[in-house]
């Protein structure tokens, strides 16, 4: 498996994405699907339960899933796991999921990348009960101020949800925060992470290449936690 070189972008959250010169893409695979760390060639992702395909019935399906994989080289971590509360199973199942996740991920030394959805509570619960070792990331993060330092206090790091990082009004936001806990991510939406760093780095009053060092190093502290 390729890990970035020191120049590149790095888009920490894609579904089915671009491959580019430059570009280092770390793809989210879910657990229900046919596709797996297993015949993603030479590509780095993430593999976990999303809480909108998680059923009674395919729980323990999807958690030996992971379990089978989660050594896999392709394999860096485990996600999107979480918790959404518009959408998906049961509060009290997606608990069950998430927490069996968390248990892989600390056994199997892994990081997580996170989805969740109105349900801060429910997940700073699980941090407070499992106190994970592992780092956490929350992808497409689009909260306060104030919610922001609370997840950061927690020792996780935040992706910024591209619809609200690419509006003016996310620069206050991403002023008050430590760069050293910020990704960036595209979510498979078809647009360029390179347009997502440029406007970042402007909010920051950073040159690109200084946000993509900030990134890299981001990255390497991130997955080894």
């Amino acid at each position: 498996m390729n890990y970035p070189q020191s120049d590149d972008y790095i888009d920490i959250h894609t579904h089915e994405g671009n491959h580019e010169e430059g570009v280092f893409i770390l793809e989210n695979l879910m657990a229900h699907e046919v596709r797996t760390p297993g015949n993603l060639a030479g590509q780095a992702c993430t593999f976990g339960i999303h809480p909108w395909y998680l059923t009674d019935n395919n729980i323990d399906q999807q958690l030996e899933s992971i379990s089978t994989f989660i050594n896999h080289t392709n394999m860096i971590a485990v996600g999107e796991a979480g918790y959404d509360k518009l959408r998906g199973a049961s509060i009290e199942l997606q608990r069950r999921a998430f927490e069996e996740q968390i248990l892989i991920s600390e056994e199997n030394k892994k990081p997580v990348v996170i989805h969740c959805v109105r349900a801060w509570d429910e997940l700073l619960a699980s941090n407070k009960r499992l106190n994970p070792l592992m780092p956490w990331l929350i992808h497409g993060f689009r909260g306060s101020v104030e919610l922001a330092k609370q997840l950061l206090s927690k020792g996780m790091y935040l992706s910024f949800w591209l619809g609200f990082v690419l509006r003016p009004e996310s620069a206050n936001l991403l002023k008050s925060l430590p760069k050293d806990k910020i990704f960036l991510e595209t979510d498979g939406a078809g647009i360029d992470i390179r347009t997502i760093y440029k406007k970042v780095a402007l909010d920051l009053d950073l040159s690109v290449d200084e946000l993509k060092a900030v990134i890299i190093r981001n990255f390497n502290n991130f997955l080894h936690g």
